[in-house]
């Protein structure tokens, strides 16, 4: 019995060995390839992390790191590869648990570790590293680790892919004034002389994307949210934004964190609550559980706010709130489901508005938040699915961008109407408990939603999610005797082959004095819309009039006479994205046509966020879509006009934002005279109210259309007492400049990472260096531009590339910068996929004004 045992464990041997021996060596390759994180998600588990950063006293200075990560490994039957985006000598030493240095391998951003010093069972690794910087975002006296969605690597060594989760322990000494904030509370805080230490509680589970801390001269406020006590830090000086913000901010979260809690079922899924506003940050927040950071001025606003800025507070609140259910409790597997967390976040955030500010609020402001950003990706040659393939982690921020966070919003919506409010959401509350503090894929989520669906949500899938584009509808109307007699509706791709978005939408046919409201279920090529047989003749029909359908939609001319009678706000803005949809697809208006009709609605349009959307148009038009010497000829009038419309109307924030077109599209002496004197005097135009940003803008623009470029930017740069906006002034002020020189060194600095650390400020800095006012001189930095995208996307943040691009070619309608990016692309035919779209998608508009405009 004892040698039949022995064989068979001498044969169980074997088979382990010989499976091992099996497994493909996994290649050590740059970035971290989904070989790789496969291989490391079958053999690695329980990770731990325990981090110290030691931060010097001078920005220029090293930060030293200590990073012992323990894990245990399945079988050691390949070298360890921990991922580490440094060279070979900001890796000190590395040594196991026993303190017995091993020798290592730094290859390819990977730190090799032979399987002689592994083992099947637990492993101890420690290792002494200098951080890298680009991720730490340092500044002289604060810093924030920002490392979505595969930058831990660039700071310290570590398993950086999304679905091997681990508890985080950290330890930061800082400079004694700073404050700091992280994942986990704070356990102890210690004097060391001209520091203070830091140390953590072990933070929850989380992906190495999420593991975040910030440091820095902050003030300190705390609020108790839901029995938690909330830590805000932040760096604003204006006391009239800290008394009208801080309390608005705590009651925001409040809200969103009672909202997701009753949506979901599921109680706030994280040990703390805190939250920084950071000057210039690159998103507008990001979602690190107990540190969520957002943009600064995202969060802090002043008397001369508008509605919109109100809304869109409480919006990206929500949405980072929103993160901690979907993202940061539940997580996806691999960054190809990236829009998963996205179009979640966004998606509720969408709900808690609708909830707080009521459903006809939440209709109009989600129709103008997602559709025309949805659609200025979806209409171009370079448009993306939703869900893309992703091979390798460095290409991860290619994934980010207008189609995740807009289109997808859209689908879920049209997949909750579809399933019914209810069943969708028992069917999301399964998938959060079931892959609660774990990993998910979009495949798992739909095999969930079928069960509450009756409808094929495999097929729909396929059409809404895995392909690109959009649909454009059509339609045939015969009348007999006054009246309706069939009402043909079809569907078509505006590109690729045929297929069907199912969804639903209304018309609204328009009467003298009254209307009807015709639903439309689109559940094939073409259908016969048997509701409105009989009907009379309308004055014009106005197609997805509740804002619910998704694709370039007819436009009727006739509507030009009546459109601005129509009650609905949600009608009209509907009407107002279909004309200048069909005037890009020429499909209906000509520009000069739809600026006509957008300008006489800017006086009785009445409704704000309406308002915004029709000046956003008109600007559009004006500067991308008109030619020069047209333009030339139109601006008395539109100034005229723009002026005349902001007395008209009464409500300050609607004066405020025709101000604001005024100002973005004024070219004759006498508006140049009517503006110097505003911000000179700093005395705005009768129920106008301007806060120091506004005078910035204003200072600006001046600078850009006068020959007091100097001395207007000084002037207004020894008005502002916040260091932050001092200097980004400052920075700004070369892109400015009268002179050719000043502005070309401007943009050859840019060819300098350093010089590339606020990006914000950069992308700023582009679109007044390419304003069409300026591109006579500056279509010579187009080339350059492009031959850049490629550094931008491996050493930027994930926006940074699409912004960079959305700045240099926003505005450009020429033949000549139409032809460098043609040339561009010819001479690059292998070029990077995903950033090719980019350059597509950026340049759509240029593009098409070549057809527009007769180019």
């Amino acid at each position: 019995m004892k040698l039949y045992k022995l064989i068979l464990f001498l044969l169980s041997l074997n088979v382990v060995v010989y499976a091992q021996q099996r497994v493909k060596p996994v290649p050590v390759e740059t970035g971290v390839s989904y070989g790789l994180a496969q291989y490391r998600h079958s053999v690695i588990s329980n990770v731990e992390y325990e981090l110290s950063f030691l931060v010097p006293l001078k920005r220029a200075d090293d930060i030293a790191g200590v990073a012992h990560i323990a894990f245990d490994l399945k079988n050691a039957g390949q070298p360890l590869q921990i991922d580490f985006k440094q060279d070979a000598q900001h890796i000190k030493n590395v040594q196991l648990a026993q303190g017995a240095a091993i020798p290592f391998e730094a290859k390819d951003e990977h730190i090799i570790i032979d399987t002689k010093y592994l083992k099947a069972g637990h492993n101890d690794i420690t290792i002494d590293f200098v951080a890298g910087n680009g991720s730490l975002n340092r500044n002289d006296d604060y810093l924030y680790a920002l490392f979505v969605p595969d930058r831990a690597r660039t700071v310290f060594p570590c398993f950086d892919q999304p679905d091997l989760k681990a508890i985080f322990k950290l330890s930061l000494r800082v400079p004694k004034e700073w404050k700091a904030l992280a994942n986990g509370s704070i356990k102890d805080v210690t004097d060391e002389g001209d520091f203070k230490r830091y140390v953590f509680n072990t933070s929850d589970k989380l992906p190495t994307y999420l593991f975040s801390f910030t440091a820095g001269a902050y003030a300190d406020v705390r609020q108790v949210i839901g029995g938690r006590s909330a830590e805000f830090l932040h760096r604003e000086t204006d006391s009239t934004q800290i008394r009208l913000s801080v309390d608005s901010i705590f009651k925001a979260h409040r809200d969103a964190i009672s909202f997701l809690e009753s949506w979901t079922g599921i109680p706030y899924p994280f040990q703390k609550v805190g939250f920084v506003a950071i000057p210039d940050f690159q998103f507008g927040g990001m979602e690190h559980p107990g540190e969520v950071q957002y943009k600064a001025s995202a969060l802090f606003l002043d008397e001369g706010a508008t509605k919109d800025q109100f809304i869109a507070r409480s919006n990206v609140i929500s949405h980072e709130t929103a993160h901690m259910w979907f993202g940061d409790m539940v997580t996806m597997e691999w960054f190809n489901d990236v829009w998963m967390k996205e179009v979640f976040a966004n998606f509720m955030a969408d709900k808690v508005t609708e909830k707080l500010m009521g459903t006809e609020t939440f209709n109009l402001k989600f129709l103008q938040d997602h559709y025309p950003a949805a659609y200025g990706i979806d209409r171009t040659m370079g448009a993306n699915p939703i869900r893309q393939q992703l091979d390798n982690l460095h290409d991860a921020g290619s994934l980010y961008g207008n189609i995740i966070y807009h289109k997808a919003p859209i689908m879920m919506r049209q997949l909750e109407s579809m399933m019914g409010k209810s069943n969708f959401q028992q069917g999301i509350r399964e998938y959060l408990k079931k892959y609660a503090y774990g990993n998910a894929t979009w495949p798992q989520l739909i095999a969930i939603l079928s069960k509450y669906s009756t409808a094929n949500l495999y097929t729909w899938n396929k059409v809404w999610v895995s392909q690109p584009g959009r649909p454009v509808f059509d339609y045939k109307v015969s009348y007999s005797d006054g009246k309706i007699g069939v009402f043909n509706i079809s569907q078509h791709p505006e590109v690729g082959a045929p297929r069907i978005w199912q969804q639903v939408f209304n018309i609204t046919l328009v009467y003298p004095g009254y209307s009807k409201i015709i639903p439309v279920n689109m559940n094939a090529r073409q259908i016969v819309l048997n509701a409105a047989a009989g009907l009379a003749k309308p004055l014009f029909i106005l197609f997805n009039a509740d804002g619910m359908g998704y694709g370039l939609f007819p436009a009727d001319k006739a509507m030009t006479g009546s459109l601005f009678n129509l009650e609905s706000p949600l009608q009209r803005a509907s009407a107002y994205i279909n004309g200048y949809e069909n005037m890009l697809a020429r499909r209906a208006f000509k520009p000069a046509e739809l600026l006509k009709l957008y300008l006489h609605g800017i006086s009785i349009e009445k409704n704000e966020m309406n308002l915004r959307l029709l000046t956003g148009y008109i600007t559009s038009i004006f500067w991308t879509f008109t030619l020069p010497k047209d333009r030339l000829i139109l601006s008395t009038e539109l100034e005229d006009t723009l002026w005349q419309a902001m007395e008209q109307q009464t409500a300050p924030n609607n004066k405020k934002i025709l101000f604001g077109a005024y100002q973005n599209v004024y070219l004759n002496a006498e508006a140049k005279r009517r503006i110097y004197q505003v911000w000179l005097t700093q005395k705005p135009p009768a129920g106008v109210k301007l806060a120091e940003d506004d005078y910035t803008g204003m200072a600006l623009s001046i600078a850009l259309k006068s020959d007091t470029v100097t001395s207007v930017l000084k002037q207004q740069q020894a008005r502002i007492n916040n260091p932050e906006r001092k200097n980004r002034l400052a920075f700004l002020m070369p892109a400015l400049s009268l002179n050719v020189q000043e502005r070309d060194a401007f943009f050859n600095s840019l060819a300098d990472r350093k010089n590339r650390a606020k990006e914000a400020w950069v992308t700023t800095g582009l679109s007044y260096l390419n304003h069409p006012l300026r591109q006579s001189t500056s279509i010579k930095y187009l080339p350059k531009s492009l031959e850049l995208l490629e550094e931008l996307q491996r050493t930027g943040d994930v926006f940074f590339p699409q912004s960079w691009l959305s700045a240099v070619f926003g505005s450009y309608q020429t033949k000549g910068a139409y032809q460098i990016v043609r040339d561009f692309l010819q001479q690059h035919p292998d070029y990077n996929p995903k950033l090719k779209d980019k350059i597509l998608q950026a340049t759509d508009n240029l593009y098409r004004a070549q057809g527009i405009l007769g180019r």
